[in-house]
């Protein structure tokens, strides 16, 4: 073992991947006490919770047994080496299970990691398992599961939030450290807003998705969830890149996004969409924002009202869904949840004209996107409406649920959309304690304008050590 010094193991799981990462490359801390630490969390929290799915404690150990032995040899392959990291359970590892939460691939195993995973190995992370989702990550709030519901850290009583709800829930409980989630309406801004949490979706097509089973291909992005802004930056900054294999990767210039996110902006100019994102907000959801926004209003330039333009049709992403799911529908239906099978449905009669229609509106949008940013640096909105609902609301009646989830990603999907990159930041919690998040967007291809926003109110808010340790409710 290498020397903690004077970090104790009851800590580690507290740590943010910075900190941390500091420490392992120091000597201070061993990986295989780190990951101990967070399988230690996962054995006593995830029967509550239901984050995971899948646990590999066994390979993470080896993992973590191998970055120390590098580190001792001085081998450091950056600050996500000895790292445990927990993948969504729709992106494939090999030899590991990927099930998307479904009993159609309850026993599927991928023979490839998915170019994310392969470039997480690389930047020597410890995998510690695969995490729960709304099954095939159609829907906001990951209660329907073959796995069952996830719970949120917070109060186990309300939702975690989804689709990538294991995903936030994992970081905001100290079962990991960071995590890897997938959005293509909000489904990692969604569930990072309601468990405290800081969650990204960059640029389409920033971050492959090669080797990760689709929701609707040309909404779908892949990013991090975390407990700090600069945390994100740094998961960011290892699967960030072009993918000559994956059609939709965009090629473009590299970045060091962990060191942009801890530099400071000296004024900052802000755009703030009126309906529908300020609209019918919960009562405390606004109280939030607005205490948010007089947080960092010394250091804000310029604050003006924008218009964003809004796609509420979903024609091409309700094809795109039905078509991946077309034969295996038909010819094993009951391994589906009931209320998937009736989303996907919606896609079933879409023409062939409407698909390219729907999709010419979608380019027009995203190549008009940039114009937002003319005279402002970021939009800044409420990232979800309202707190984490009640689990036993969505559960008692099932015929709210979508109605539900409409309304939590209403301020998330317009983003997806327009392709252009959002980040979900802490930023208060309602009077019974659930999180509230803030959501900053920023031009295509501009995450170093969107870190250094998100620091700004990061700091002023002082959330980024924020952690639910589960102590009160998942116990």
């Amino acid at each position: 073992m290498l020397p903690r010094g004077s970090v104790s193991v009851t800590e580690l799981t507290d740590l943010s991947i910075l900190d941390a990462s500091e420490l392992l490359r120091t000597g201070a801390i061993s990986p295989v006490e780190l990951t101990r630490s967070c399988l230690g969390r996962i054995d006593r929290l995830n029967s509550t919770l239901n984050a995971f799915i899948t646990v590999t404690a066994e390979s993470a150990l080896v993992q973590a047994e191998q970055a120390e032995a590098e580190i001792r040899r001085g081998v450091w392959r950056g600050p996500l080496h000895g790292i445990p990291i927990a993948l969504k359970d729709l992106i494939d590892t090999a030899g590991v299970r990927t099930t998307a939460a479904s009993a159609l691939f309850l026993d599927r195993v991928p023979v490839e990691d998915a170019e994310v995973v392969r470039r997480l190995k690389r930047a020597g992370a410890v995998l510690v398992g695969k995490t729960n989702l709304h099954e095939f990550a159609y829907g906001g709030s990951s209660v329907v599961s073959y796995f069952g519901p996830v719970r949120n850290p917070r109060n186990a009583e309300h939702i975690a939030g989804g689709s990538s709800g294991g995903s936030a829930a994992a970081v905001a409980a100290g079962m990991c450290l960071g995590a890897i989630g997938t959005d293509t309406a909000g489904s990692i801004r969604l569930p990072a807003s309601l468990c405290g949490v800081v969650g990204l979706k960059p640029t389409y097509g920033l971050v492959s998705t090669r080797g990760i089973i689709p929701l609707a291909w040309s909404y779908d992005h892949l990013g991090p969830i975390a407990r700090t802004v600069t945390d994100a930056a740094i998961l960011l900054q290892a699967v960030a890149g072009y993918d000559s294999e994956d059609i939709f990767s965009q090629e473009g210039l590299g970045c060091d996004y962990s060191g942009l996110a801890q530099q400071r902006m000296e004024t900052l100019r802000v755009g703030i969409p009126g309906k529908p994102f300020l609209h019918e907000l919960h009562a405390e959801v606004r109280s939030c924002f607005e205490r948010a926004l007089a947080a960092v209003r010394p250091r804000l330039a310029d604050v003006k009202t924008v218009d964003v333009p809004l796609e509420p049709d979903r024609t091409a992403a309700n094809c795109e869904s039905y078509v991946y799911h077309a034969r295996t529908m038909a010819e094993h239906p009951e391994r589906y949840q009931q209320s998937t099978l009736v989303r996907l449905d919606t896609g079933k009669d879409i023409s062939a004209s409407q698909y390219i229609e729907a999709l010419h509106r979608l380019f027009h949008l995203r190549r008009n996107a940039q114009s937002l940013f003319s005279e402002i640096d970021v939009l800044v909105t409420p990232t979800v409406p309202v707190p984490a609902p009640r689990m036993e609301e969505l559960l008692s009646d099932p015929s709210n649920l979508r109605d539900n989830e409409v309304l939590m990603l209403r301020n998330t999907r317009p983003f997806n959309v327009l392709g252009i990159p959002a980040i979900s930041v802490p930023c208060g919690t309602t009077s019974t304690g659930l999180p509230v998040g803030l959501q900053i967007a920023a031009g295509a291809r501009r995450e170093d304008i969107l870190f250094m926003a998100a620091r700004l109110f990061e700091s002023a808010l002082e959330t980024g050590r924020q952690r639910f340790s589960g102590n009160d409710h998942t116990t």
